[in-house]
Parts: structure tokens; sequence; C-alpha cells
């Protein structure tokens, strides 16, 4: 294939204009050790800057790509990204933001190590990682995708330097950087495609949309009722566990403002779903045998890149592949950064290096940072299957994650051992429910299982609420057991109910706030004295 040199001349200019974007604002971070600056950009993040960057949480390139293919394949009543994590950011805005912020917490896993010791926090990081690391990947290869398909250059050329963009400027720059790169990436998204309908729109070879509405809009089946709320609660509660979520609320400068971010993003997520919603709306009612493309469209996931090669201008697909390539790097710039901050805080430090200095912690997360963009990049291009990954690994976050959030925020008398049991039995049942994408086969068939549709009755639910119940029944049931029986402290294993140590300082219980200063710095609370309460 021949490479369109004038594509590709746009895109290098954006990928410039992005990555001295990205240096300056790392300016902010300079002659700065504090390992938090890096993480949370200071917890002084703007309210404009704020909105731009918790809104790019989700808008990335699966979530435009993903909703144009959805709508084009199944209609738009199976698109349920744009308002699933709409409602995802409200919820967690309700529930989580306030309290989360409020404690001063650095990770999303904080609040599991302080109340279920440092090891417990570790294996809850493992679903955090892959889910992180698995989105980046996705994304990556989104980009290949579309980049493939309007500048005819090679897949992994393309993967590759937006990883290395992404990955140069996050490392320098931490937050900052993401965040700043977050507002000019969301507007090009926004303007980019915006421009690229008109075209679509008024194309000799589409259908008008209002006539082929009842193709693209899709219909409803009652046989996959239950795989349609199984989704749709996946989405809603499944988007909330996520610490690329929880970095932009812990990077607020109050508990207030972090729920008014998550609010307004809400309201950016769906504001930024209508041109991709309209694209597949496009695609379903083209022509596609009578434009240069030549043939019906066989893959589905590529409907995006193919209206904006085939049905506008070259000038103006060049727009619409710079918007693609923002939102790719708005989503992998962020769950980059958010691996490597659990990793370098909540592995690191709280585990091997407890007495590491911030000079070493913020070197162990640019390390980080260079290594999980690597293994980020490797995975999109070895991968066939690399979304079939992605959407276990969430299923994963939604199973054990957030039961055990909502567990770790609300229920006090939680302990060590209903939230291992949790966390066990709600892997098993998942697991046990299989993959198609992968190719894993289920060995718990759940009711309405369906030879040829698989599970067709909303498991994942189930899953997650079993695991939700286990944590509370256990972690009672431990504590009866272990205090009603006169048992010696040699059986609680975990430290958490019975064997209180002499030390009244040992870290990873539940802080206590200088009375003297209760505002004090979050920083200086997570150094003070604590209370063991596991």
């Amino acid at each position: 294939m021949a490479v369109n040199w004038g594509g590709l001349i746009a895109v290098i200019i954006f990928y410039i204009v992005i990555l001295c974007i990205g240096l300056f604002a790392a300016r902010k971070t300079r002659g700065k050790t504090d390992s938090e600056d890096l993480m949370l950009a200071g917890r002084n993040i703007g309210l404009v800057v704020g909105i731009f960057t918790m809104t790019a949480t989700w808008v990335g390139g699966g979530y435009i790509n993903g909703t144009a293919e959805l709508v084009y394949s199944t209609g738009l009543l199976w698109a349920q990204a744009p308002w699933g994590y709409a409602i995802s950011l409200v919820i967690g805005g309700i529930l989580f933001a306030k309290k989360m912020r409020e404690q001063g917490y650095v990770t999303m896993l904080d609040p599991f190590q302080q109340k279920y010791g440092e090891r417990m926090g570790g294996l809850l990081f493992l679903p955090a990682l892959s889910g992180e690391v698995f989105w980046s990947a996705a994304i990556l290869s989104s980009l290949g995708a579309t980049v493939s398909v309007i500048l005819e250059i090679n897949l992994q050329i393309a993967v590759i330097i937006s990883a290395c963009i992404a990955v140069f400027y996050t490392l320098f720059g931490g937050l900052y950087s993401v965040a700043y790169t977050d507002v000019v990436q969301l507007i090009c998204i926004f303007i980019g495609l915006w421009i690229c309908l008109p075209f679509a729109l008024t194309s000799e070879y589409v259908e008008p949309i209002s006539e082929s509405k009842s193709e693209w809009l899709g219909e409803w089946d009652s046989k996959y009722t239950g795989v349609w709320l199984d989704s749709a609660l996946l989405l809603m509660l499944g988007g909330i566990p996520w610490q690329v979520y929880f970095q932009r609320v812990l990077s607020s400068k109050t508990a207030g403002r972090a729920q008014v971010l998550s609010f307004v993003a809400a309201g950016g997520c769906v504001i930024m779903a209508i041109p991709s919603v309209l694209v597949g709306a496009v695609a379903r009612g083209t022509d596609w045998n009578s434009t240069a493309y030549g043939k019906d469209v066989e893959n589905s996931n590529i409907v995006l890149p193919l209206v904006l090669q085939y049905l506008t201008p070259p000038i103006i697909s060049f727009i619409g592949l710079g918007a693609v390539s923002a939102a790719v790097m708005s989503s992998a710039d962020s769950s980059i950064l958010s691996a490597s901050s659990m990793f370098a805080r909540n592995i690191y430090k709280l585990i091997f290096r407890q007495k590491a200095s911030e000079q070493e912690i913020l070197w162990v997360m640019r390390v980080a940072i260079f290594a999980m963009g690597i293994l980020s990049t490797i995975l999109s291009l070895t991968i066939n299957s690399i979304y079939g990954l992605w959407y276990l690994c969430s299923d994963f976050v939604y199973v054990v994650l957030f039961p055990q959030l909502f567990c770790v925020v609300y229920f006090s008398f939680c302990n060590t051992y209903g939230s291992l049991a949790g966390y066990i039995i709600g892997l098993f049942l998942r697991l046990g429910g299989g993959e198609p994408l992968l190719g894993l086969e289920p060995f718990i068939k759940y009711p309405y299982y369906d030879d040829v549709d698989g599970q067709l009755f909303p498991f994942r639910t189930l899953c997650m609420v079993v695991s939700f119940i286990t944590i509370l029944v256990v972690s009672v049931l431990a504590h009866w057991i272990l205090t009603s029986f006169g048992l010696d402290k040699k059986w609680d294993v975990f430290l958490c109910i019975t064997n209180i140590p002499l030390d009244p300082t040992e870290k990873y219980g539940h802080m206590e706030m200088d009375a003297k200063d209760p505002a004090k710095g979050e920083k200086d609370n997570m150094e003070t004295t604590y209370t063991i309460v596991r």
C-alpha cells in the first residue's frame, strides 16, 4: 500500500503539538521531589481542567470507536457505554468521591491496605492492574486499526509511536501532563468528529438516517434481556472501582469539588458520544459497494475509520484521524499513570520498602510508567483477542473490586477474612461462566444457558452479589468465632480481630487525624498514628 503522505504529515503535526503541551505542563513538577505531586498533581487540579480530564476517564479510542461499532452492528439500543459510564460517574460521585477525598487517600487501594493489610491490598492490585493495562492495550489497538485504514501505513509503527509519545510526557509530568493534554485532546475529538459529520451525512452514498432509523436504532429481543441487564449494571457499577477514576477524584482540591467533577463529566460522556452514534447510523445507511471501498463491511470495529476515509474529503478525514488519535492518547496516558501509581505506592512502598524516600518512590514510579507503556504496547501488537482480555478484566473489576470497595468504605466490621473469601468466591464464579472471546469454556452453566448463545442469565451480577454477601457473612462469622470461644491469638492469622500488636502506631490501620489541625495535609495523615481495626 502507498503511504498517504498528506495524512501522515497532519498526524505528525498533531502529535508534536500534544507532546509540546505535555512537556510544558510537566514544568509544574520541576524541582518537586514528592511522589504525590506526580500522582495527584499536588491535589491542585483546577475546576475546568478537572472536568476535562475526568471526562477523558472514559472518552477514549475504545469509547468512540466502540459506540460507532455497536450502533452499526446491533443498534443504538445495545450501545450502552455512553449512558452506562455516565451513570457510573454519577454513582461514583454520590457514594465514593466525597468519602475517599475526605480521607486523603493517594490511590484507590489505600483503604484496603489500611483496613485489611498490605498483602490483601496487593492481591486486590492484580485485577486493578490487569484492567488498566489491557484497557491501554485495547485502545492502542483501536488506534492501529484506524491509522492503517486512513494513512495506509504499518499498524505496528502507528501503535509504537503513539505509545512512545504518551509515555514520554507522562514520564516527566505525571498527572499535570495527562490533565492538560486531556483538555486539548477532548477538544480535538469533539471538533474533529463534528467537522466530519456534515460531509458524511450528505454523501451521495448514504441514505438519510431518518429513513434508516429502524436499522440503526436496533430491535429488542427478549431472549437477551438478561445479557442487556448484566452489561448495563457492569458499566454502571463496574465503571467505578478504577484507579484512573479515583486519581481524578483524589487530585481535586476539595471533596465537594470531586463530586462536582464526577457529575459534570457524566454529562460530558453523553455529549461526546453523540458524533459517534451518528457515525454508526451513517455507516448503517451507506451503500458500501458503491463507494471506493467497493464491498460490504465485514469487520464492524473499523466502521468509524471507514466513514472518515470513504465518505469525507481527504483533508477532513485527516482531521477525523487526529480526533481518534487524541481519543486514544487521552485514555492510554491515564491508564499507564494509574497503574504505575498503584504499583509505586501500594506494592513497592507499602509492601517491600516501607522506609523508601520520596525520591526513590518517584523514580520507581517513572520506571513503572515506562514498563507499563512497553507492556501495553506489546500486548496490543501480539494478542489478537486483546478486547476479549479487556472484557474479562473489566468483569473482574466489577465482580471482585466493586463489592470490596463498597464494603471497605461503608461497613466498618468487614475484615481480611471476609475480603479474601469474597475475592476467591467471586473470581471462581466468574471464571466458571467462561469467556467466548478467549475461547474459555464455561464449567458452570447458569440458568437459561444456551449451547449457541452461551450465558443468557445476568451471571456477572450474580457473581458480584454473591461476592458481596460472602464478604459480609464471613467477616461477621470470623469475628464471632475468634471472639466467642476464647481462642488463642495465634488463630487470628491475619491479625485483624484479636491479636492487637503492642505498637499502637503500626501502619495500615484506620487513620487518626491530627487533633490540633484536622485540615493538615493528607500526606501528613498517612505518616501519623494508626489504630488497628483490621
